[in-house]
């Protein structure tokens, strides 16, 4: 007979093993039960934590021994799970999440191609060119272009051992400290991922990267609304929200989408402001010339409608593409038009930041109850 061919070693191979091992006196099993947390992955070797409600539960040895023995089963003989089990009390889970990290702030549209990411790593250089420590994480599993724009698609993060937790440490370009799913896969591998396992990636970068202290983090975040906004929201706590959009109005129509996204009771998480991308077509050699392709300052128009600060106007010009594609960020020349736009925005961005922290109370995590 032909050996049965094993499953992936994955996050969702994991957690549907784990659906086989009832907790002792329950009918229900361990992930259904939210016992299972932090699953972490790296090649064969498999490890998470088992959340029990008491630090001395007598039935904890059994059930650290049924999960080994569901995943052998399972994934093969071959994974490494035997003593990788961390057995944890409800009370130990509550380790706080970069704890050095004054402000998270996260990037988002409404819809693709209004130049989000653009927008996200020339604030985080203008930031940096503020003297702000600065992080920048690439959320957009799918579609990671954050190495690309900061030259570093050749460069790989190493990992390290920091009081006992393995840790990846962030490559640093243009003074920003950066970490993307873009940096362990091949660049033109398609990434066909699940839901879980995307977000389950995004925790990694959040949780694994040696961020160390920062004053602002940028999380570069999908296209629209998804499974990893949510899984943002419920890891961090996030300071505010900066909605990118260009002045056409099918963009606009899903920005209000996004705005209602951050705002709503589940999340609450305040928005910052808008940033109208592509605001007008400037030629280099005629600085002075605008032309709106896209329309005229419907970006504008709709964060006065909506009661949000306009952050700024990026305009279109050619140097903005070539920088991103070469890997040399405009904002990092704070002398040239370009980089005094992205100066502009990262100064009514701190402001704002400011603002926010000053009349509103710090952002708490999204609960997720399960009945």
């Amino acid at each position: 007979m032909a050996d049965i061919p094993r499953k992936l070693i994955v996050p969702k191979n994991v957690t549907d093993a784990l659906r086989q091992v009832t907790y002792p006196g329950s009918t229900e099993d361990v992930v259904s039960m939210d016992m299972v947390q932090e699953i972490r992955i790296a090649g064969k070797k498999v490890s998470f934590s088992l959340v029990f409600q008491r630090s001395d539960d007598p039935n904890m040895g059994a059930v650290i021994h049924a999960c080994e023995e569901a995943i052998l089963s399972e994934l093969g003989p071959e994974v490494e799970i035997r003593g990788n089990i961390t057995a944890k009390a409800i009370h130990q889970m509550e380790r706080p999440v970069l704890p050095n990290v004054k402000n998270i702030i996260a990037v988002a549209s409404g819809k693709g191609g209004v130049g989000k990411s653009t927008v996200s790593v020339n604030l985080a250089v203008a930031l940096a060119k503020t003297g702000a420590k600065v992080g920048l994480i690439d959320a957009d599993i799918y579609g990671p272009s954050i190495p690309k724009m900061f030259g570093a698609e050749s460069i790989r993060p190493v990992g390290d051992k920091i009081e006992g937790r393995e840790v990846i440490q962030p490559v640093v370009q243009f003074g920003v400290k950066i970490l993307s799913i873009g940096f362990f896969v091949n660049v033109e591998d398609a990434l066909v991922w699940r839901g879980p396992m995307a977000s389950n990636a995004l925790k990694q970068l959040i949780m694994d990267g040696h961020w160390g202290e920062l004053d602002y983090l940028l999380i570069d975040l999908p296209p629209g609304t998804s499974d990893i906004h949510l899984t943002l929201v419920q890891t961090v706590p996030v300071t505010g929200a900066i909605i990118v959009t260009t002045p056409q109005d099918v963009a606009l129509a899903d920005v209000i989408k996004g705005v209602n996204m951050f705002r709503g009771k589940t999340v609450d998480v305040p928005v910052l402001g808008l940033v109208e991308n592509m605001a007008w077509f400037t030629p280099e050699e005629l600085p002075d010339n605008k032309y709106y392709i896209f329309g005229k300052e419907g970006g504008k128009n709709l964060a006065e409608k909506l009661g949000l600060p306009l952050l700024g106007q990026i305009p279109i010009v050619q140097g903005i593409r070539e920088g991103g594609d070469e890997g040399k960020p405009v904002a990092d020349d704070p002398t040239s038009p370009m980089g005094q736009a992205f100066q502009e925005l990262a100064a009514n961005t701190i402001r704002e930041v400011e603002r926010r922290n000053a009349e509103l109370d710090p952002t708490k995590k999204v609960k997720v109850s399960r009945k």
